[in-house]
This record gives structure tokens, sequence and C-alpha cells, in this order.
């Protein structure tokens, strides 16, 4: 195999990092978003190749094309993806090999694959390692049998605390079980985790998570873009309208409904996620088999028209229903190659050629954050509409942090399109902060429920009516 050069210089945030972690065979770089850890993790399979087979990079499907591209981009190499045709026995030679994340959990196929081509002298990295976060998943026993034998593993994340010190375990046991010292995740949880008593599941408290820190230190590097870029300031406008008279009135049936759904004793978290679901729906233009007259449509419009020509522009969505409409309304207004589309629906074919659309001549990218949220880099751009957000900060963050890091040279500006008097603002105060809308409003019921079991009294009606 030939000699693997890089052809860019570490940061010296990367360099500290891998001067940290480059004698240990496991670790993980914690590193926010936009800081660079696929070229910090490329560094150190460049450091150790005389001692390496092979390199399988998983990431989230959606990522694949980016990782090669990076790849690429710093190395005199290129990097084989795996695809449909990939199996046992059709495995072309290459140093990298990378591997949707979701892949593992659900083909035989990938997994033989990965079976007959991990060896002892592998280094195995698992980008966004939040993908691995559940002990119980399939994905991620698959991923953490299969790294038992390589050598060199590692695992990036801008997150590895996503949803709390209960994420921590299985990405520590996918580097090593040693490190933590638990044999199973129910005798970490019964050391580190306190569950309610009420509501099965639920994880109340942490212990000991000094403890913790200090056991997983040696093994990771931490850092975020404030302590170590000096980025553009971002910006942020919002942009309000108020939803039309059948709009208003779908939306009052959607709010009776969840008005009599919490009249019963026990409140289901997935009914409440189906109400605020269709809330957003109703103020996004359709709701079931319904569209209405979508005023949201025509706020992008006047947003959009006031950002000169020449400037390219990120579109946050939720729904698909909302990327058709935005699509057929740019395509009227600046013709079909103006506009790009990053979602769930496309093949990962097509997602590389919208990305690299957008890249050249494009002018607009509409993309779903479940989809685009994570890995990209799309500095490309410096203006952002969130035509809709997530239930999640999480979410919004990543996000944000898709042109808004390392190679961004101009101020960014967020755009928020908001419904008055609606669910939506509830959305940007619990974003604000920092916080999930579902999770707090879920708790603000089960207090006042605390106090009076008895009936649904008017401070619960206050809270609906509110939405």
């Amino acid at each position: 195999m030939n000699c693997l050069t890089t052809k860019t210089t570490l940061y010296s945030h990367q360099q500290t990092a891998f001067d940290k972690l480059v004698k240990a065979k496991v670790c993980g770089l914690f590193m926010d978003m936009g800081t660079g850890k696929t070229r910090t993790a490329i560094e150190f399979v460049a450091a150790r190749q005389e001692k390496l087979s092979i390199v399988v990079w998983y990431c989230p499907v959606s990522l694949k094309t980016t990782i090669a591209y990076e790849i690429k981009k710093h190395t005199n190499e290129t990097a084989y993806c795996f695809d449909d045709k990939t199996s046992s026995t059709h495995l072309p030679a290459a140093r990298w090999y990378i591997v949707g994340l979701e892949s593992l959990g659900s083909s035989d196929r990938v997994y033989l694959a990965l079976n007959a081509l991990i060896d002892k002298n592998s280094f195995v990295i698992v980008d966004e390692s939040s993908y691995i976060k559940g002990h119980k998943a399939k994905r991620s026993q698959r991923i953490t049998t299969l790294a038992e034998r390589a050598k060199y593993r590692m695992i990036l994340t801008g997150t590895p605390l996503s949803q709390g010190v209960v994420d921590l375990y299985q990405q520590m046991k996918f580097l090593s079980p040693k490190i933590l010292g638990y044999n199973s995740f129910y005798a970490f949880a019964a050391n580190h985790l306190e569950y309610s008593d009420k509501f099965k599941g639920m994880i109340v408290r942490a212990h000991n998570t000094a403890w913790l820190a200090a056991k997983i230190q040696p093994y990771i590097y931490q850092v975020t873009k404030a302590e170590c870029l000096t980025l553009p300031q971002k910006l942020y406008e919002s942009r309000y309208f108020y939803m039309s008279e059948s709009q208003c009135e779908e939306y009052r049936n959607v709010k009776e409904d969840l008005l009599m759904a919490l009249s019963a004793e026990w409140i289901d978290s997935v009914e409440i996620f189906k109400a605020f679901t269709s809330l957003q729906q109703v103020v996004s233009g359709f709701h079931k088999a319904k569209c209405f007259d979508n005023p949201r449509l025509d706020t992008l419009q006047s947003v959009l028209e006031e950002i000169t020509d020449d400037e390219k522009v990120i579109i946050w969505c939720k729904y698909v229903f909302s990327i058709e409409a935005i699509s057929e309304l740019l395509r009227a207004k600046y013709g079909e190659n103006s506009i790009c589309q990053f979602y769930g629906k496309l093949t990962e074919q097509q997602r590389e050629q919208e990305l690299e659309k957008f890249r050249n001549n494009a002018r607009f990218l509409i993309a779903t954050q479940a989809t685009g949220g994570h890995g990209l880099t799309l500095n490309e751009a410096r203006y952002v509409v969130f035509y809709e957000n997530s239930f999640k900060y999480s979410h919004r963050i990543q996000a944000e942090d898709r042109n808004h890091r390392i190679g961004q040279e101009r101020s960014v500006t967020y755009i928020d399109i908001i419904c008055e008097r609606s669910i939506d603002e509830r959305i940007e105060a619990a974003i604000a902060a920092k916080s999930n809308i579902l999770e707090q409003f879920r708790k603000q019921i089960n207090k006042i429920k605390d106090i009076d079991k008895q009936y649904l009294n008017k401070d619960v009606k206050k809270i609906i009516e509110a939405l």
C-alpha cells in the first residue's frame, strides 16, 4: 500500500488533541461541531499507517459522502463507501472503508462483510458516536462486538452526553470496558443512575459524575468552539406572521383534543408528541389530508427578497410537505437550477449530487434537520432560514453549525419564521433555554397533577390555551 500523506496542516487545538492521545490505542475526540474532528482523526491514521491494515469509519449514512470528500481533501488517498452491492465477496482493496451506522442494525450483508474485513490491526472509528449510545440497540451491539478484535478504536462526537450520563456507558464500552470497569449496563446504572418511582425508565438524577469524569479523562480530548476558534459572529433575526382563519379553526380543534387527552390520569408522552406535531403542522400549512392558506410561505418569500441575489441560502425544514411547497415556490421565481434538496427520501447518490450542485451554481439548499443537520460543511452560505424548528435544542444547534465552523470567514445570519400566538413561540422559548419543548411541557403538567389529581384544573387549561 502506498504511503499516506496529508495535504493540510493541523490547527493548534487539533495538534493538542493529537499530542495528548497519540500513544493511546483507544480514545475519543469530544470536539464541538465545526472544530475539525475529521481532520484530527485522519492525523491519527497517518501516524499509525505502518501498523494498520485498514480503517473502518462508521458514520451516519447521510455523511458517507462528506467523510469521503474530507479524506480526499486532506490526504493523497480516496475512500471506499459501502453501498448496496458491498458483501463479504465483493470488497475492493482499500485503506479506508466508510460504512453507514444505520446499516449495522438493518443489514446482515453489511455485518458479514465487516466481519470478514476487520482484523486485529484495524482502526475502527465511530463518527457521531451518540448513534451507538443505546446499549440494547442491535446497531450498538454489532459495532461493539466487531470492534473488540481491532487494536485501535476511536469515537468522534460533538455531543457525547446529549441525553445525560446514561449516554456515556456504551460509548466507553466500545472503546474498552476497562475504562469504566463495569461488565454490564446494569452495574453502571446501579452506581450512577437514579430512576423515577412514578415513570418507568425515567432517569431523575445522576451520581458520582466526578468519578466518571476522572475515569474517562486520560482517554478523551474535549474542546469547544469558543475555546479554540475565533469564528465570525452569529446574528439572529425573527419574522412573524399570523395564522389564516382556516388554520385558526383547525388549531383550536387540535388543542381541544389535547385538553381532553390530558383529562386522563396518565399522561402519555407519545400522545403529547403527536398533539404537538399536529399543532406545528397546522401552522406550517397542512394537517392530515387538509391543506391551508399558508402565510408561512409568504413570509419566507419576503425574507428571501431581502437577501441579495449573489448570496446562497440554507432553508431548514421539518416536513417533506414544506420542502415540496418551498421548492415549488422557488422554482417558479428563480428557476429549476436554483434549488437543491436534501432529505430522507433521496438516495445517497441523489443527496451527493444535490450537495455538489449547491456547492457550485445553485443558490438554495432546502433540507430537513433530521437528514442534513449532522456532519455537513456548508460554509458557502451565510444566510440560514429556519422555516420550521425541531422540538429539540440539540437538533437546532447541529443545524446552525453546518455553516459556522472552520473555514467560515463571514458572519452568519439565522432567520426564524414564527407564527405568533402558537406553538412556534413555545418552541422558540425552549430553544433559547437550550431545552426540549416536549420535556418542558410534560414536567409542567405532571407538577400540576401531583398537586391536584382529582380533576383537570384551570391551571392545566391555561397551559393548553397558551400553546
